[in-house]
């Protein structure tokens, strides 16, 4: 069933949550959040200014003592809870995500909202499973115990392209852990971490322990990173932004999470299941209109397989439904601006001079001429060094290349400054046993593109930055590991003074 609701009178009064409620920013300037699908202003409000984020870190400083003294079972509760009443709001949840970044409603209802669900349900448990190495006797006279602690107030941003999901990944193992936090999501697509801030609040989190500050990045952002009460940054975006959001953290020395670029290859040896690979390749590149740091954008086809592929994708690319992203029916939405659309065409539009445009590469006209609509586009003919090649597009674009051994297809794989998600596809295990081990990215898919799962680690290599997302492995972000000694001899003069004072007794 379609639900919707009106955002001006739901987030009526500002698109600020902190401590626990909401209220207007302070900056002085007025953002409109746009659809994309229509071009209209559905909403503007008061950007959050440095006396907001002062205000959020505040709020979340003073929450921290019994948030992150509460034990992991306590926090567990709140987390069970939190993901009970994500539950109860995901139809508002579906409508928002649709409504900010025009996703298709059918992505919303089956994968942005449901994978965060599972996220929190996934962290309800994991709040509970905070291990260290086991307690011993590592010296003889002494007892090593490893405690795993919360760092305090973390501050983190959150870029356009999965606002619900990136607030999710931000959040959750933060709060799990102990922590506090104040969440900068993109000011363009502020709905759904508002909506998310709301609900954890009707499931009992504490006033302060998760905040909301909509703001730009030069003014909110920079401020919240290079905050003196903030312990800890972690960023998801464009590695030239993460690059700055690094030189900031450096100057108060606080921990740093990065999630950055990335340009996925997806290489297909000659034994492929040519059907499954041309599939996985349409849907890995256009998953959220391809604004997606794992999508597949750079496919190397081993050159038996090359025209067959290249045609097959073509074919399949041109029954790609575009429409208005509440059409259960529709496939593809819009980007997320105009500007984006338009920054998508300059690209394509520049690889027209050394390439070949094999189908798309046009904005639609006629009803979503309107929108910021952009037709998949499949490139061919383009060299390695090239600029489509090497660059992050983030759109609906594919462009393939052939390669003769397997040597050069993973040597080729490997050829970018990103190193974030990959996909190789054969029917032999050795093969994608190789290209598994040699590839160099942080997630390695076999005969598959996309999916993610909450109990595995998302994050890069390279240029595309360092730290996991999601899993277990998350709370080596989110925790300071301290080891703790016990002596157990009970003698005052240890044999091991003489080496600062006296002699052997």
């Amino acid at each position: 069933m379609d639900h919707r609701f009106d955002v001006t009178e739901r987030f009526a009064e500002g698109a600020q949550f902190i401590a626990g409620s909401l209220r207007a920013g302070s900056s002085g300037r007025t953002q409109d959040v746009v659809d994309p699908a229509t071009g209209e202003t559905v909403y503007s409000y008061e950007l959050a200014g440095t006396a907001d984020v002062d205000a959020a870190v505040d709020a979340a400083r003073q929450a921290f003592p019994e948030w992150g003294g509460a034990t992991p079972g306590e926090r567990s509760d709140t987390l069970h809870r939190f993901a009970a009443a994500l539950t109860e709001d995901a139809a508002d949840l579906a409508y928002a995500e649709s409504l900010n970044c025009g996703k298709p409603i059918k992505l919303s209802n089956e994968f942005d909202v449901p994978g965060s669900i599972d996220n929190a349900a996934f962290f309800a448990g994991a709040a509970r499973h905070l291990e260290g190495k086991a307690a011993g006797e590592y010296s003889a006279d002494h007892t090593s115990v490893i405690r795993r602690e919360p760092i305090g107030v973390v501050g983190s941003i959150a870029p356009w392209n999965y606002p619900l999901q990136m607030a999710a990944w931000k959040v959750l193992p933060a709060i799990a852990a102990g922590n506090t936090i104040v969440l900068k999501p993109a000011e363009i697509t502020p709905f759904t971490s508002l909506l998310f801030a709301q609900a954890a609040q009707r499931a009992g989190l504490p006033d302060g322990v998760l905040n909301i500050v909509s703001g730009a990045g030069r003014d909110a952002g920079e401020r919240l990173v290079g905050h003196p009460s903030v312990a800890m940054t972690s960023f998801t975006g464009s590695t030239a932004v993460g690059k700055r959001v690094a030189e900031i953290a450096t100057g108060t020395v606080k921990r740093l999470h990065l999630e950055l670029g990335g340009k996925a290859p997806f290489v297909v040896f000659d034994d492929a299941d040519l059907e499954a690979a041309v599939h996985g390749a349409v849907a890995g590149s256009l998953i959220n209109t391809g604004q997606d740091c794992t999508a597949a954008t750079r496919a190397y086809v081993q050159r038996p397989l090359y025209d067959a592929f290249v045609s097959g994708v073509a074919d399949l690319m041109a029954t790609v439904r575009l429409g208005d992203p509440f059409d259960p029916s529709t496939d593809l939405g819009p980007l997320i601006s105009h500007a984006q659309r338009d920054r998508v065409a300059g690209f394509v539009d520049r690889a027209r001079g050394y390439a070949t445009v094999v189908t798309g590469g046009e904005a639609p006209g006629g009803a979503l001429a309107k929108g910021a609509y952009y037709r998949p586009t499949l490139i061919a003919g383009a060299a390695q060094d090239s600029e489509i090649v090497q660059s992050e597009i983030f759109g609906p674009v594919l462009v393939v290349l052939p390669f003769d051994s397997d040597d050069e297809g993973i040597a080729l794989a490997n050829d970018t400054p990103y190193g974030l998600a990959a996909s190789a596809w054969s029917r032999d295990v050795y093969r994608t046993g190789r290209a598994a081990r040699e590839i160099n990215a942080g997630c390695v898919w076999v005969n598959d593109h996309i999916p993610i799962l909450s109990e595995m680690p998302h994050g890069g290599a390279k240029a595309s930055g360092y730290g996991k997302d999601m899993s277990a492995y998350s709370f080596e972000e989110y925790t300071q590991v301290k080891h703790v000694m016990y002596d157990n001899t009970a003698v005052a003069r240890k044999d091991w003074h003489r080496t600062i004072f006296g002699d052997r007794p």
